[in-house]
């Protein structure tokens, strides 16, 4: 019987992380179950941190479901498997997550509820195998979460992308501009080719179509020929030009075991080539954390609490070592073990690799065929 549940939340914020944390407590509470949060997620489940969680008026988890970021924090650099640790001044990295287990063990925990992304449920399966009942709930404003058809966060990063580029569009209109905006996804183009239908753009580049810059420029010429003056074009952050690379705007020093890559730059680049080969002014924005932050859209609001809701009931179920998921537009589970793919090995978390599990688009994705039909430019 499961009596007593931790929930951690981890990786980059999202708007949803406390509404999915509330649907969690609120099921609990309705079934008798003890809820508790890690503070600063896997960091805490290390450091033993955690706090009770309640929607009593007077406690941590009440008035949330609007609140943008984590009640308890998040971590984006704490692999467990792999911890950068520093003895004698020298960096070594060691495997902490048996103090994890342990610290679950005396704790008494029943379960544990890990709100995040791929290298989130990489290691939340890497601690399935040593006997933690787990239950994933899939996050990230990429959307590129293996075997679910929406993570929670993302219907908002794509809301706070189209309201941009809704505003670019009077400012390229008014000053016969190119606008450029760049926005995040990292290795997926999910937020770029959605927002761009949303936001009525013109161009789209996105990571899983090496772009040639020169049929973009095709397309605006088009639409200057058209009496059209000004172009909006949206550029995924991990967008790459045929024959090249993506662009990287600096290396972390995080520690082994997570992908230290920060993407950015793209949309400037971008921007300074169209400028050159259409004649056109061009001027790039990038929507960077503000895709991150805020209160949740009301999509994201329900959606965080139909996962939030359906990992408590999962766990009364006793179906544990899974994560909770959205397939074929219902509710489901999947084991963690088809989530991690071929990334099996313990310790490795997520990263743009042949074994990295990530749902990227793909070329019959209906938004592909939409962007294609209306006459939204992929770069190829």
């Amino acid at each position: 019987m499961v009596k007593k549940v931790a929930i951690l939340a981890n990786g980059g914020d999202v708007s949803g992380f406390n509404a999915v944390i509330r649907a969690i407590v609120k099921t609990a509470e309705q079934n008798g179950v003890e809820c508790y949060g890690f503070i600063d997620g896997y960091r805490g489940l290390l450091k033993n941190d955690y706090v009770a969680l309640s929607t009593s008026a007077s406690r941590t988890a009440s008035g949330i479901l609007p609140k943008g970021g984590s009640i308890i924090g998040s971590s984006t650099n704490a692999n467990v498997f792999h911890y950068k640790c520093v003895e004698d001044g020298q960096v070594v990295y060691k495997d902490l997550s048996d103090i994890c287990v342990q610290n679950l063990k005396d704790d008494g925990f029943d379960c544990l509820f890990t709100l995040g992304g791929d290298g989130t449920q990489k290691s939340a399966r890497d601690f399935s195998l040593k006997g933690v009942n787990v239950i994933g709930v899939p996050k990230t404003i990429d959307n590129d979460v293996a075997c679910t058809e929406i993570t929670f966060g993302y219907n908002t990063a794509v809301s706070v992308a189209s309201d941009a580029l809704d505003r670019l569009h009077t400012t390229g209109e008014t000053h016969h501009r190119i606008m450029v905006l760049e926005v995040m996804g990292r290795y997926a183009g999910w937020i770029a080719l959605e927002s761009a239908i949303a936001g009525g753009a013109d161009v789209a580049l996105i990571p899983e179509i090496p772009y040639d810059i020169n049929k973009a420029v095709e397309k605006i010429n088009d639409r200057r020929n058209k009496g059209k003056n000004f172009s909006i074009v949206v550029v995924a952050e991990g967008a790459m030009p045929k024959g090249g690379d993506i662009t990287i705007e600096n290396t972390r020093d995080n520690g082994e075991g997570v992908d230290n890559t920060k993407l950015g730059g793209i949309g400037n680049i971008v921007t300074k080539q169209l400028e050159k080969l259409t004649g056109l002014e061009a001027r790039c924005t990038v929507l960077g954390y503000m895709q991150r932050g805020g209160s949740p859209t009301a999509f994201d609001r329900v959606l965080s609490t139909k996962y939030g809701s359906k990992a408590m009931e999962l766990a009364l179920e006793g179906k544990f070592n899974v994560l909770t998921v959205i397939k074929n537009g219902k509710l489901d589970a999947v084991s963690l073990e088809d989530v991690v793919g071929c990334n099996k090995e313990i310790g490795a978390v997520s990263g743009n690799t042949a074994q990295s599990n990530l749902r990227k688009v793909t070329m019959d994705d209906d938004l592909v065929k939409t962007a294609r039909n209306i006459g939204i430019c992929l770069g190829d």
